[in-house]
């Protein structure tokens, strides 16, 4: 490498904005929809459903946008997360069926437990690559088991949403969605912290309480 040759900067990370930008729009999504039927009244779902959709719809989009601009990118958990809220928001409020926007999550989990798995069998930890977040000294190994745990959990998440939306009312898998599912995924990515530091994970390296909401699931 030549003298005044400079390395390559590594992307920018900021683990507490990309843990609002994938729970802000849900937090939004809940707000509005309560809100709206406190307006309008419990009696009117289709008017609350259709304003909360639209500002899921339109938080996510402004999500992406803060993303690019203030990290330089934009993950690929969160363009597929945005892309999939569009499309079953869209659904929604067409069909008036909230059932589209419950399906969003079982969908996205489970892609993301096959990408998994299927790079799992390659000998690639696609995790990596799917949640962009640097683990510096993280060894192979390390990966390995790290995708290995998170395929799991996004199997786990997609049959328990599937669980939640034939069982429960809209409002309350609703609220489990937002704080429920919040809450576990945070602590199922601190639960991993022990053995990424028996590969090779540095505590003072990621571990300043700043980095989690990097390793965790889309919220959307």
């Amino acid at each position: 490498m030549p003298a005044d040759a400079k390395p390559a900067a590594k992307p920018a990370h900021n683990g507490t904005l990309s843990l609002l930008l994938d729970f802000g729009p849900l937090l939004v999504f809940f707000l509005t929809y309560k809100g709206a039927g406190w307006i309008w009244g419990a009696g009117n779902p289709i008017t609350t459903m259709t304003f909360g959709t639209a500002a899921f719809m339109a938080a996510i989009v402004i999500a992406v946008i803060v993303s690019k601009l203030k990290l330089g990118r934009v993950s690929p958990m969160l363009w597929l997360s945005a892309m999939l809220i569009l499309f079953f928001g869209g659904l929604t409020i067409y069909f008036h069926d909230q059932r589209f926007i419950q399906l969003k999550p079982t969908i996205i989990y489970a892609f993301f437990a096959l990408t998994l798995f299927a790079g799992l069998l390659r000998g690639k930890p696609l995790l990596k690559y799917l949640l962009q977040a640097a683990y510096d000294g993280l060894s192979h190994e390390g990966w390995m088991k790290l995708s290995r745990n998170w395929a799991l959990f996004f199997v786990g998440m997609a049959v328990a949403n599937e669980a939640m939306r034939r069982t429960m009312t809209f409002d309350t898998w609703l609220a489990v969605k937002v704080w429920g599912v919040t809450i576990v995924s945070v602590i199922f990515a601190a639960a991993n912290l022990p053995m990424l530091m028996r590969h090779g994970l540095e505590l003072g390296d990621r571990l300043d309480g700043d980095d989690l909401g990097e390793t965790t699931p889309p919220q959307g």
